[in-house]
């Protein structure tokens, strides 16, 4: 799967559907799809009309409560993307689908509701209100549906629990540290109970500690809550941490999409090779990525792991006993790893 089209195929299931999605900015934005001009590199594009496409034939599925980075460096196109799946920016062709739903389609009353309900958006500049306290920062979404006081605020002193700010609710954002400022970002999206959250590089201010720490609370709640999420990140090793799909852009493309072992350990091209060259891959291919089908000559006992098992929290195992690794997934073995994989592994070498 590493091509992700096995992850495409299912889109019947999907929560989001992006198919043949375009961003084109610019007098000719309507004169470019289906042309000659359309095959033309930006800055040719922008020579001869002036005009620059920012996503280019973008197509990619997130399944229901799965965490989808979009990866790539300033330029790619990435944040101008996720704006286009709610239409902050208005698409200039292709489909956004929503449980089959038609988002360019829908009217502007009915893509309220559904920012309103079903979406929340997490940006790096916070946003927050400065002249109202923690709780009602939190609880603002929630006053836009039109609920009563004390249900917005019953249910902004429950989230505010859950992201860690208890004893702030009554703190003005200048009084909060950049961290807990991004906290009650959170909080904020979460208090409206969304299908789908989505991230706009929201920890890239942050220093590199607070960071990690936000990093681990978006895991947490991720697990805790079960939502979807799309994640925007310029830092690969941020979309390795978070992802269980990650899509790598270029140009306004995507050039990959697949697990963070597949980006790793199958790079599409060499420019993907160049991005996960550093990357240790022990500490991202998993069992599942390395394991060999069982021999007649392997014993029929031995430690057992999950297929999903991170190799480098198995080596310790791996060294204290001569018998191979067993991959066992719902009571079946799967297959077995040695400790020649499990080396090569770590010493950056190519999986059996």
């Amino acid at each position: 799967m590493a091509d992700g089209q096995t992850h495409q195929a299912s889109a019947e299931q999907a929560t989001i559907s992006v198919r043949g999605l375009w961003k084109i900015f610019g007098p000719a934005e309507h004169k470019i799809i289906g042309t000659p001009l359309a095959e033309l590199d930006r800055a040719e594009l922008n020579n001869t009309t002036r005009s620059n496409i920012a996503v280019r034939d973008v197509s990619f599925d997130v399944q229901p409560g799965e965490v989808f980075v979009v990866m790539g460096l300033s330029g790619s196109g990435k944040s101008t993307l996720i704006r286009c799946l709610t239409r902050l920016i208005e698409p200039t062709a292709g489909e956004v689908l929503l449980d089959g739903e038609d988002l360019r389609k829908a009217s502007p009353t009915r893509l309220r509701e559904l920012r309103r309900h079903r979406f929340s958006m997490v940006f790096q500049h916070f946003g927050l209100l400065p002249h109202r306290r923690v709780i009602d920062n939190i609880a603002f979404g929630l006053e836009v549906r039109g609920e009563g006081k004390e249900a917005r605020r019953a249910r902004a002193s429950e989230i505010l629990s859950l992201v860690g700010l208890d004893g702030q609710a009554d703190r003005y954002p200048e009084q909060l540290s950049g961290g807990m400022q991004q906290r009650v970002g959170l909080a904020r999206a979460l208090a409206v109970d969304p299908e789908v959250m989505l991230f706009d590089e929201p920890f890239s201010a942050l220093d590199p500690l607070i960071r990690r720490d936000m990093q681990n609370e978006v895991i947490r709640l991720h697990n805790e809550m079960g939502k979807t999420m799309i994640f925007i990140t310029h830092d690969l090793s941020e979309a390795l941490k978070l992802g269980d799909h990650v899509a790598i852009m270029r140009a306004g493309e995507i050039v990959q999409v697949g697990r963070p072992e597949e980006i790793v350990g199958a790079p599409a091209d060499d420019y993907i090779a160049d991005f996960v060259s550093d990357v240790p891959k022990s500490h991202v291919l998993t069992l599942r990525w390395v394991m060999r089908d069982v021999t007649p000559d392997d014993p029929n006992d031995g430690p057992e792991f999950g297929p999903d098992t991170v190799i480098r929290t198995v080596v310790r195992t791996a060294a204290s006993t001569p018998k191979p690794i067993r991959v066992v997934q719902d009571g079946q073995l799967m297959g077995v790893v040695d400790r020649v994989q499990i080396l090569t592994a770590i010493s950056g070498g190519e999986p059996s």
